[in-house]
């Protein structure tokens, strides 16, 4: 059996980055490093290796660093010896959300980047190392090809973080995939449906974009994405979806230290001296 291919991945980088400010407030959260490459740059390399071909950054007025940084400019790149992020058959498009409204709305504004068809979503700010069983997209484009649904990825949480997440309800789970039966934003430990919280990988069906543009504001006053997926659920399977890697939450201060501290641990120039630097200060 053959499902759509998947082609358009989405990039929501148009937030304030208030949790790390001052810092944020000139450079843009998505250009902050892990050792030598900055976020947004590792979301990019994974959907590449996952077989997307047209890349849409969603990104406020402001975020222009954003663009220059993946835009080839062939003699500096030539001069410093630096290969293209982006390979030539791969396409970028850049949209601009002109107010923060939310991650549903930053979806929303994309909407005319997509076909009738599935696309995916990636938050750069979930850092995801997924590299022994393959990048966490491509775990996800697998399933989808497999399985012909949509798919979000989830991991366990401990109870006191689900006002930190989207949570599901699940129907059943089959080989590390939770079928949907229901989505919340941010709920209460007590209202929590399950343990299991959405992290920021989506493959969703293109009509999630009809029900955003009716979706009103939700969970801290903007429209949420997870409202417009759980308009979905009685007519499309969405399923969750565990996988195989380590998630680091850069988006919080310590997730991205820690995310710094592991890649420059396995970084080729790096890894030997650093770990025993590192020793040094225990």
């Amino acid at each position: 059996m053959s499902y759509k291919k998947l082609k358009t991945v989405i990039f929501p980088a148009a937030g304030l980055g208030t949790r790390f400010l001052p810092v944020t407030k000139a450079n843009p959260k998505e250009m902050l490093p892990i050792v030598d490459k900055p976020l947004i740059q590792y979301a990019v390399e994974e959907a590449i290796e996952a077989g997307f071909e047209q890349l849409v950054f969603v990104i406020s007025p402001d975020k222009n660093a954003i663009r220059k940084h993946f835009e080839s400019t062939s003699e500096l790149d030539e001069k410093l010896k630096i290969e293209a992020i982006i390979p030539t058959n791969v396409s970028s498009i850049y949209i601009e959300q002109s107010a923060p409204l939310g991650l549903g709305h930053a979806i929303w504004c994309a909407r005319d980047t997509i076909e009738a068809g599935p696309f995916a979503v990636v938050l750069p700010d979930d850092l995801i190392d997924g590299a022994a069983a393959g990048g966490c997209l491509l775990q996800m484009v697998r399933h989808y090809e497999k399985n012909g649904c949509g798919a979000i990825g989830i991991q366990k949480i401990a109870l006191e973080e689900t006002k930190q997440y989207g949570i599901i309800e699940y129907e059943d789970e089959v080989g590390g995939s939770n079928r949907i039966a229901s989505i919340v934003e941010k709920p209460d430990p007590q209202f929590a449906p399950s343990l299991l919280g959405v992290v920021g990988r989506y493959i969703l069906p293109s009509a999630v974009m009809g029900q955003l543009e009716k979706t009103q504001k939700g969970s801290g006053n903007e429209i949420q994405l997870t409202d417009g997926i759980s308009a979905l659920l009685g007519d499309y399977r969405i399923d969750g979806f565990q996988f195989k890697g380590q998630r680091y939450d850069c988006g919080s201060k310590i997730g991205y230290l820690k995310a710094n501290v592991d890649y420059a641990l396995k970084h080729p120039e790096l890894a030997k001296e650093f770990t025993a630097w590192l020793a040094t200060k225990q």
